[in-house]
């Protein structure tokens, strides 16, 4: 798609990284099939364009209620058949930004919550405004968290808290989360972007391959036993010690300087 197809999400590529805005904030931001679809090719485009992915919201016209995102589109999902949804939209959607091999940073203002919540916790570093709430309300409506929410909530927040996050439904506060390790940092809504987006270009121009490494044995260590993963890391750092930013980062440090990473 080119950027002017999109009409659901906004997309910017500049200095390595890309930005993919969520962008019906007059609903919120809530998912329909069209951001669902939309979010999945930006995604993926962005993973062969850029270094580093940063995903956020559109903020509202004046007056409006900030939002990352409130989750499915309830109006519209009464005339879908629900489990299809998962597996033909929010599950590419979803491994889009996940699977990507670059690294990938939310910014999270307001409510994130259901589908929202699952998206935000699928990036690898979490910025969260001090505004944002993570909600898992799925059984208000008589649902399960579902499109990774079963398996990322026991996994950010502890098998306990995602249990009571899924019965009760109750939000928690971005201090909250930050306090319990679902995100990184819970900033100053006046300072998230800002804040998201310096740390963003810093990854964008870091060592790529390194980072591609890390991110993958660190995914794996969730299930891996203690000598699997050492034969991983073993393998992944070969690849990053070929690359010529490892090069360069060895001259650097000897030569007493910053380095100028490539990204290869």
């Amino acid at each position: 798609m080119s950027d002017q197809a999109y009409q659901t999400i906004r997309y910017d590529l500049a200095d390595d990284l890309a930005t993919v805005s969520l962008n019906r904030p007059e609903k919120m931001h809530a998912m329909d099939r069209e951001m669902r679809l939309e979010l999945t090719d930006a995604l993926e485009r962005a993973a062969a364009e850029a270094r580093a992915i940063l995903l956020t919201s559109e903020p509202p016209a004046q007056g409006g209620k900030p939002a990352f995102c409130s989750g499915q589109d309830l109006a519209k999902i009464r005339e879908e058949d629900v489990e299809d949804i998962v597996r033909q939209e929010y599950a590419p959607m979803l491994r889009a930004l996940v699977e990507a091999p670059v690294p990938t940073i939310a910014a999270v203002i307001g409510p994130a919550a259901g589908a929202g919540l699952h998206l935000a916790l699928s990036a690898d570093v979490i910025f969260a405004a001090r505004s944002a709430v993570f909600a898992a309300p799925f059984s208000k409506i008589g649902l399960m968290p579902a499109a990774a929410g079963s398996y990322w909530l026991a996994r950010r927040a502890g098998l306990q808290r995602a249990f009571a996050m899924s019965y009760l439904g109750e939000p928690v506060s971005a201090e909250q989360a930050e306090a319990w390790g679902m995100i990184w940092k819970a900033v100053p809504d006046e300072e998230l972007m800002e804040t998201a987006r310096k740390a963003a270009q810093r990854i964008a121009k870091g060592p790529t391959v390194a980072f591609r490494g890390a991110k993958s044995a660190l995914r794996a260590s969730l299930d891996n036993d203690f000598e699997t993963q050492l034969d991983i890391e073993a393998t992944l750092q070969g690849e990053a010690a070929a690359s010529r930013d490892y090069q360069e980062g060895v001259a650097a440090f000897l030569e007493k300087r910053r380095p100028n990473f490539e990204g290869r």
